[in-house]
């Protein structure tokens, strides 16, 4: 008998069934176990002859998020555009990405992450170690960012040279807090003090982004004509900050120009189609901005830094 008949039905289907000898019993397996949710921990892409790196030194929900952000709109506008969005109002997943850039003469860090073992996990899985580190730079001192400079009295990049903003150190100095004594102070004498336009390596550009802190830095990245924005917290999150730009942040110490800044650098990307790392942004912090009303929307990076 062929094994397809075009008159099979389900009458002689289920005779056949039931005239089939019974399969031998096996066991039964166990069920997998539950794993919980994951991700890697590393994202290269390449520009021009450049390798950028997004570290995913950390993540973590966070509750109620508009004592963050949206604090200067209702209630409601927050939780119309969340649901336009599809996320929730009462939660939001934070991340927390530090960037390495390789750009075939050194290979830079750009912050350093909650603590030294978030980094420097993140730096193993890409298949780096700390002391190859050539540059750490501290776009801005708040401890999510300088956290993994120092473990305990010992510094996790015993060979690289410091670079942090001239303006973001001083206020930093004169105010200071428990943690940038214990991070950053020790490094001191090491650190190299910039203003915006420095270059800090080859390809490889400071731009005053001032406003989240007073003296926050972004970076842009130019290689072989190709340009990316290391824009690191000058957006906290891609639709309560990014997409609204007035939208007043708590982390922003000069909420005026935070906003001013992101609108700035939000029209320069979205005008030229400047890809960006965004410290922040859903992993793997990768994206583009595309002009959407008075505002923006964030649009994650496909394949177009793979090619």
């Amino acid at each position: 008998m062929p094994l397809y008949s075009p008159h099979l039905n389900r009458r002689s289907l289920m005779l056949g069934i039931a005239s089939a000898p019974m399969l031998a019993s096996s066991p039964v397996l166990a069920a997998a176990d539950m794993m919980g949710v994951g991700s890697t921990r590393f994202h290269r892409v390449k520009l021009g002859n450049f390798e950028v790196v997004t570290l995913l030194a950390g993540t973590r929900p966070v509750p109620d998020p508009q004592s963050i952000f949206g604090m200067n709109v209702s209630p409601e506008e927050f939780a119309d555009v969340s649901a336009t969005a599809n996320i929730p109002t009462d939660q939001a997943q934070f991340f927390f990405t530090p960037t390495v850039v390789n750009t075939g003469d050194a290979l830079v860090l750009f912050d350093t992450g909650l603590n030294p073992a978030g980094i420097t996990a993140a730096l193993a899985a890409a298949g780096y170690t700390p002391d190859q580190i050539d540059t750490v730079v501290l776009t801005h001192m708040h401890g999510d960012h300088i956290g993994g400079l120092m473990d305990g009295s010992n510094a996790t990049f015993p060979n690289a040279k410091y670079v942090t903003g001239a303006v973001e150190f001083d206020d930093w100095d004169m105010s200071g807090n428990e943690t940038f004594e214990a991070k950053v102070r020790p490094l001191e004498e090491q650190l190299m003090m910039i203003d915006g336009g420095a270059s800090v390596a080859s390809g490889v550009t400071a731009i005053e982004a001032f406003g989240h802190t007073p003296g926050h830095m972004a970076y842009m990245l130019e290689s072989e004509g190709q340009q990316m924005l290391l824009g690191t917290d000058f957006a906290n999150h891609y639709v309560w900050s990014l997409a609204y730009p007035d939208w007043e942040v708590r982390f922003d110490r000069d909420k005026a120009a935070a906003a001013a800044t992101r609108r700035n650098l939000l029209g320069m990307m979205a005008a030229d189609k400047i890809p960006f790392v965004g410290y922040h942004m859903p992993w793997p912090a990768i994206g583009y901005v595309e002009t959407r009303g008075d505002g923006f929307q964030y649009v994650p990076a496909s394949y177009q830094l793979m090619l």
